[in-house]
């Protein structure tokens, strides 16, 4: 049963999914950061459209084709590159096309046909978002779609086809909606079904956040997060893409000036408290980097000009004071980390991480210590070998015929 299961259509998950928001693959990050914060979205489509072969001259149709994504992890790790931080406007300029990873997978192309085990296979493979047509539009031309052409960000549209893009939270969600499906699986625990990663990325609490910058970028592709420890590997917290994606771009100054216990602080939701916002200004001076310290000055005076300058955080015991910045910080998940332990059942930790709009859950010792991570990916995994599992013995069948 569980096996047909996975060889459903993934039509179901596209229910209710908004249509993809686009971006030219020619566009700069400049107009892709204007785009991420009009849309209110956290990732943004990214196309590349041929208007030049045969078929396209014959037909009149362009072949597009969304060959990535960009959120602002993406801007964010590209402005923390020195030549950039030097020259921040000059960086913005550069077409996104650029700026997206080079020789990964992240976005693939599926039919709605196609079963949520080729997704999950796509996952495994690296996938983060898998492109998948929605609806047919070429008989009824809505007021709505024809309003919709005005903007700028209309919803991407090839021959009349709509598409929506589906996350490994969305599998995952989906899984878990039908977990009797699986039964008894999802009761055994994290460590029976090894899907605990011992090969966690971690960075010390005082050292500078710049020394995590691979592991930033690490964590973004693989879907995971980065733990903050202390001297004796206690978790204390957690820098995350999920929540740098609601953050602005004045975060590459922080992640240059700051330590990781103070970029914590700098991206829980609310926005930075005023106070490291100077830090930031003076190293930034100090560094001779006066260039960032006008982009975060431009981005702040554009934040208070749209709601008031400050305002005193109720639950800040040091009583330091929050720039109010409405939208994108607001929407974040606080840099707290999600922590299970290795007798957690596979269930439990599902809805924990569901539930928190977590990546990947920390696993933790009966003393508390840090030892492993859970993430989507390896979620994914244990119900993939669900399939692997039933496929051995019938092979075996096979062999001894």
């Amino acid at each position: 049963m569980a096996v047909s299961f996975l060889n459903r259509g993934l039509s179901d998950l596209c229910l209710g999914k908004p249509a993809l928001k686009p971006i030219p693959a020619e566009s700069t990050v400049s107009e892709a950061l204007t785009a991420l914060k009009k849309s209110g979205e956290t990732h943004l489509s990214v196309w590349s459209c041929d208007h030049t072969t045969r078929k396209v001259l014959e037909e009149g149709d362009c072949v597009c084709r969304c060959v990535g994504k960009i959120c602002m992890v993406d801007v964010i790790i590209f402005l923390c590159k020195e030549e950039n931080l030097v020259n921040p406007s000059k960086a913005l300029e550069t077409h996104v096309a650029h700026i997206l990873p080079k020789g990964n997978s992240i976005v693939r192309h599926l039919d709605p046909n196609s079963s949520l085990l080729e997704a999950i296979d796509y996952i495994l493979e690296g996938a983060q978002n898998l492109v998948i047509p929605i609806q047919n539009y070429r008989s009824t031309p809505s007021r709505k779609k024809l309003l919709s052409k005005a903007s700028s960000l209309s919803p991407t549209t090839h021959n009349g086809v709509e598409y929506c893009w589906l996350t490994q939270e969305d599998i995952v969600r989906f899984l878990l909606n039908s977990i009797g499906v699986f039964s008894p699986m999802p009761t055994f625990t994290i460590e029976s079904l090894n899907i605990i990663d011992h090969d966690m990325m971690t960075v010390s609490y005082h050292d500078p956040a710049i020394s995590s910058l691979d592991a930033i970028t690490r964590a973004y592709i693989e879907q995971s997060s980065v733990a903050v420890v202390d001297e004796d590997n206690r978790l204390i917290g957690e820098i995350s893409p999920f929540t740098l994606a609601y953050c602005d771009e004045t975060v590459a100054a922080a992640i240059a000036t700051l330590s990781a216990g103070d970029l914590m602080t700098y991206i829980d939701y609310g926005g930075p408290p005023e106070d490291l916002i100077e830090l930031v200004k003076t190293r930034l001076q100090e560094k001779e980097l006066g260039a960032m310290v006008e982009l975060i000055d431009e981005e702040f005076s554009l934040s208070s000009s749209s709601s008031s300058a400050s305002s005193c955080s109720s639950d800040d015991e040091s009583g330091s004071s929050k720039v109010t910045v409405l939208g994108r910080y607001s929407s974040a998940r606080r840099s707290e980390a999600i922590t299970c332990y290795p007798w957690s059942s596979l269930v439990a930790v599902m809805i924990q991480a569901l539930a928190h709009r977590a990546n990947s859950i920390w696993v933790m010792d009966e003393d508390h210590n840090l030892i492993g991570v859970v993430t989507f990916k390896g979620i994914l995994e244990v119900f993939r070998s669900i399939t692997n599992a039933r496929r051995k013995p019938e092979r075996d069948n096979t062999s001894k015929q």
